[in-house]
């Protein structure tokens, strides 16, 4: 018998925390041994002039979902994984969703029915709460928390989706009771609204329009109230898809008073702008997403505000709705303007090689910052870690083998994802997966692709520190527990002490 199933050789191996040349030795799925001259191999591959990293993990994308903004999801998880594996990406977390007036747990199963059926590679959920009744809050989310579902996520915009401030209070609290972290959509949707009424009623309905209806300031608004909300909760959030410098600079305040709040951004916020939307409806569609994509100004603010660690964590926010379908982009008809054309872009199997092309070989980040910003980050602040997210011993054989020097113009023929269109069409890039390892199966190799539907595994995470909360309040009231806290030694944290009064 081999000393293990799988060695890969001669590779330069990238942890977010260092690089090393070393041969890396899998047996049962799981990395057994890194060292020099590993030998013994049922199979070797040759990593030679290769960087080896962990698998990506993308936290953030939307697959096989019913959508609450009209249109159907292209993607499905068979179609959705394969992509995902094509691009770098081993692991995967999605959303469930909620009906108004309903329970979760029934959705929860469903969708668990459908990643079971066909994800190629492993995945978790996010569960979209819309609702928080008295059953989901009080039966339906402990029980699923408990169960590995660790992470809720909220809108703040969306008729269909959005939650009031009271209800974000009430989400918040039953995340601290029971370990979860909430990750939030914030925007402001009355603003949102008023804008695109005034739009529309002075003829102003073109794509071009989607990002004027929904400026920086609206995202600021809800970033720095989702905030605050949670400050009175000690209750970990996560702001996902910032776009703009505005509100990178309020999550960066809330961070340096001790706040646990954490961000990401999107792959697209760094070579989409606004002007993409400006032009004719059905070309501009393809790159109509929320947040609307910015302008130059703040793509340089979001490199800056990654660099300092503001912004942790890349995704996609893979969106996918076909453009020349009845029931995708413009599931409300041709002509339809701006407000009733699905939003999102897809992106599962470009993010790695956007973020790399554009940090990496731009000199903006390091290799290491690339690897913790599309793979090791993700798995620490959703539970995964150091399972995924790391090349180490006893950690799964999710690994990526690297092509730096590939160049590779994007097209909609070479990408494996089942949407009609790609936004980067044209678009050349440099660095592509060469190698694609989920739990030492090899899924993508030089342009083949072996992906088997439904050998993903679901994810289910236990409790962890990394979310726990601080214990700080904005007054002696603990209102998780009801609880007076004048007689346990409490005091006033610097960041309260500090502030103005009102």
């Amino acid at each position: 018998m081999s000393d293990y199933d799988l060695v890969i050789k001669g590779g330069t191996v990238v942890n977010a925390s260092h690089t090393v040349k070393a041969d890396v030795g899998v047996k049962d799925g799981r990395i057994v041994m890194l060292g020099e001259s590993l030998s013994g191999g049922d199979r070797v591959i040759d990593a030679s002039g290769r960087f080896v990293l962990p698998g990506g993990v993308d936290s953030h994308c939307h697959i096989e979902q019913p959508s609450s903004t009209g249109g159907k999801n292209a993607e499905t998880f068979e179609s959705g994984t394969r992509s995902a594996a094509c691009g770098g990406t081993t692991s995967l977390i999605c959303f469930s969703t909620q009906e108004k007036g309903e329970g979760i747990k029934h959705m929860v199963a469903d969708y668990h029915k459908l990643a079971e059926r066909g994800a190629c590679i492993d995945y978790s959920f996010h569960m979209i709460l819309n609702d928080p009744n008295d059953q989901v809050v009080n039966h339906d989310l402990p029980e699923l928390i408990a169960a590995g579902h660790r992470s809720i996520k909220i809108f703040m915009t969306y008729s269909k989706n959005r939650v009031n401030d009271a209800e974000i209070l009430r989400v918040l609290e039953v995340a601290r009771r029971h370990g979860a972290l909430v990750c939030v959509h914030a925007e402001n949707h009355d603003a949102i609204m008023y804008m695109t009424d005034k739009l529309l009623a002075a003829g102003l309905d073109g794509t071009k329009y989607h990002s004027w209806c929904k400026p920086p300031v609206v995202e600021r608004e809800a970033v720095q109230r989702v905030i605050a909300l949670s400050e009175i909760m000690d209750q970990p959030i996560q702001i996902f898809h910032v776009t703009c410098k505005e509100a990178a600079d309020e999550i960066r305040r809330a961070q340096q008073r001790g706040v646990k709040v954490f961000a990401e951004t999107c792959a697209q916020y760094f070579v989409l702008t606004a002007d993409h939307l400006d032009q004719d409806s059905k070309e501009g569609a393809k790159y109509l997403c929320s947040p609307a994509p910015r302008d130059p100004a703040n793509q340089a603010a979001l490199w800056d505000h990654v660099r300092s660690g503001t912004l942790d964590i890349i995704t996609s926010d893979h969106a996918p709705y076909n453009m020349f379908s009845p029931d995708g982009k413009f599931w409300a008809g041709d002509n339809a303007p701006f407000s009733q054309i699905a939003n999102g872009t897809p992106g599962l199997e470009t993010r790695m090689p956007l973020v790399f092309s554009e940090g990496v070989v731009k000199g903006r980040i390091s290799m290491e910052d690339f690897v913790a910003l599309t793979s090791t980050n993700a798995a620490k602040l959703f539970g995964l870690h150091p399972k995924k997210g790391s090349i180490s011993i006893g950690a799964d054989a999710d690994i990526t083998i690297w092509d730096a020097e590939r160049k590779v113009t994007i097209s909609q023929d070479m990408l494996h994802h089942d949407t009609d269109y790609t936004p980067y069409e044209g678009m050349t890039v440099t660095g592509w997966a060469q190698t694609t390892i989920s739990r030492g199966t090899v899924l993508w190799n030089d342009g083949e692709v072996t992906c088997e539907p439904g050998r993903g595994e679901f994810l289910a995470r236990a409790p962890y520190d990394y979310i726990k909360p601080r214990g700080v309040f904005p007054t002696p009231f603990n209102p998780v527990e009801g609880k007076n806290l004048e007689d346990t030694g409490w005091t006033q944290s610097a960041e309260y002490a500090e502030s103005d009064p009102i």
